[in-house]
């Protein structure tokens, strides 16, 4: 497993899948300072 963020790290560089097509790239994409991102699992 991954080891986890602490406070003040930087979000680790990831490519995402967009469900409507297309990708994301982060936090490269991001257009602000701060941000949430939410990650959604699905169906449990």
């Amino acid at each position: 497993m991954a080891e986890k963020l602490g406070a003040g790290d930087g979000f680790p560089n990831m490519s995402l899948s967009l469900v409507g097509g297309g990708s994301i790239e982060l936090p490269t994409d991001l257009k602000t300072t701060y941000s949430v991102i939410l990650f959604y699992r699905g169906h449990w």
